[in-house]
């Protein structure tokens, strides 16, 4: 486990997350707001997992982690930091099941998240992105207290996203 929150934890993803990662990466939430990572079956989540958090820990000792909840330890999402080659910071990222939107996991586990970065891990400054009209993202990124700072356009992100900081 890497944290845990009220209700939640969270840890690395393995392998063994194939058949949560296949349904979080096709919901289309996750696909209008996120992309499509083109995974369509549980061998190519194991290599999402394998060729993307995977190697983020190993590189960065952070990554995206499994967000389950406590009480059941069934999966509502992901959240973690990733440290993404055209920004100078790691970004925090965060994706969960639609059937558990509304219930403040987001919140709850960015935040948790954000004070790991800074406590754990020592990062002085952590940004965001998302696209412009993800309402939802946007209040949870500044609930966690982060802050709009402009738009910035990625390559291979489709478009301008909004670009949000936070400084320890």
């Amino acid at each position: 486990m890497v944290l845990q929150t009220e209700r939640l934890f969270l840890r690395q993803l393995t392998p063994d997350d194939d058949a949560f990662i296949l349904e979080l990466l096709n919901e289309p939430g996750f696909l209008e707001n996120i992309g499509d990572r083109q995974v369509r079956d549980l061998e190519g989540a194991r290599r999402y997992v394998a060729e993307g958090p995977v190697v983020s820990y190993a590189r960065h000792g952070f990554g995206l982690w499994w967000a389950g909840l406590k009480a059941t330890a069934e999966p509502v999402g992901i959240c973690g930091l990733i440290k993404r080659e055209v920004l100078d910071h790691p970004d925090i990222g965060y994706a969960f099941l639609a059937r558990f939107s509304g219930q403040g996991f987001a919140s709850e586990a960015g935040a948790a998240v954000l004070a790991y970065g800074r406590r754990a891990l020592g990062l002085g400054r952590i940004v965001a992105i998302t696209k412009p009209d993800n309402d939802g993202s946007i209040r949870v990124l500044e609930k966690i207290g982060l802050t709009f700072d402009g738009m910035v356009n990625l390559p291979d992100h489709g478009g301008e996203s909004r670009y949000f900081v936070s400084d320890a």
